[in-house]
């Protein structure tokens, strides 16, 4: 009985599962945290949303409390500057929440179907001097947007559509970063063996790009069509150059055009305010609906290769 005691007593305990023979069985170390990283990202989320801070507080508050109070103490005003808003020149704000509306939906849906059809045939066809097309569209994600903006305009003054809707979505629909993400999510998540297949059972070229293609890009063509519309939404530069009617102003326009007689009239500084508040709401909208629509595996399904 003492020799089995002594030949128990003597055996070592079996290493849990998962672990090494012959390491520390003891509690695992505790996680170190990296404060500068930490610290960095916390002040740069400060800085980002600082102004939106400001102007969810500033929204509240009427003209004398704009100017009379502490910063970010709430005022009394809130529902008095949305009625004021909308009051304003029979209600013109609203004319130009839709007319950029119209811009960023029409125009981000248009320049996801041209990115979606160029991104496809960059990435699926071979043909002579496609990498010469692709550089160039390289160079066009490069080149500022406000470099562009006075021959589009002497384009569109000698076509004499200035002044009109078409003149801001034309230019919109041609995105060469939207062709550039194209190409890449097309030769991430469409295998060329299913193609092939397609080819091979008799599909044509465009059922193959509706059936096949469109269905696998879907994340891809999504987040093209958000960063569109989020890019149109605020664009100012383009619609500023192009529009002498206020009537077709986008928002962006429009606010400025108060933001200018505030000078004047500084009654008007807290219509400002609370239009760009509720300019805001769209973008956080569409991004709330969007996002169930991205998938982290772009080749889930299909055959991959």
């Amino acid at each position: 009985m003492s020799a089995l005691t002594t030949t128990t007593a003597g055996r070592k305990a079996a290493p849990a599962a998962g672990t090494t023979p012959g390491t520390s069985q003891g509690p695992p170390a505790p996680r170190r945290t990296a404060l500068l990283p930490t610290a960095a990202l916390l002040l740069g989320a400060l800085y980002c949303l600082l102004p939106v801070a400001w102007v969810l507080v500033a929204s509240t508050k009427s003209g004398t409390e704009l100017f009379s109070t502490f910063t970010f103490l709430p005022g009394t005003g809130f529902a008095d500057n949305l009625a004021d808003l909308g009051a304003y020149r029979d209600g013109i704000y609203w004319r130009w929440m839709a007319n950029s509306a119209l811009y960023a939906g029409l125009g981000a849906l248009l320049s996801t179907i041209v990115s979606a059809i160029s991104g496809y045939a960059l990435a699926l066809y071979r043909f002579r001097g496609r990498e010469v097309v692709f550089n160039v569209i390289l160079a066009g994600v490069l080149m500022p947007p406000v470099i562009l903006a006075i021959p589009q305009y002497l384009l569109m003054a000698k076509a004499d559509m200035t002044d009109s809707y078409l003149s801001v979505l034309l230019p919109l629909i041609l995105s060469p970063y939207g062709v550039y993400l194209g190409r890449i999510y097309a030769e991430a998540a469409i295998p060329t063996e299913l193609v092939e297949a397609g080819r091979v059972d008799g599909a044509g070229e465009w059922r193959i790009f509706l059936r096949i293609a469109v269905p696998m890009m879907s994340p891809g063509l999504v987040t093209i069509f958000l960063f569109q519309f989020v890019a149109i939404w605020n664009n100012f530069l383009l619609p500023f150059i192009m529009l002498g009617d206020d009537e077709k102003f986008p928002m962006t326009v429009g606010l400025f055009t108060l933001l200018s007689q505030g000078s004047n009239t500084p009654a008007l500084y807290t219509l400002v305010i609370t239009g760009a508040l509720l300019a805001i709401v769209p973008l956080i909208a569409l991004f709330l609906v969007v996002q169930r629509f991205w998938s982290l595996d772009l080749l889930s399904g299909a055959v991959k290769s």
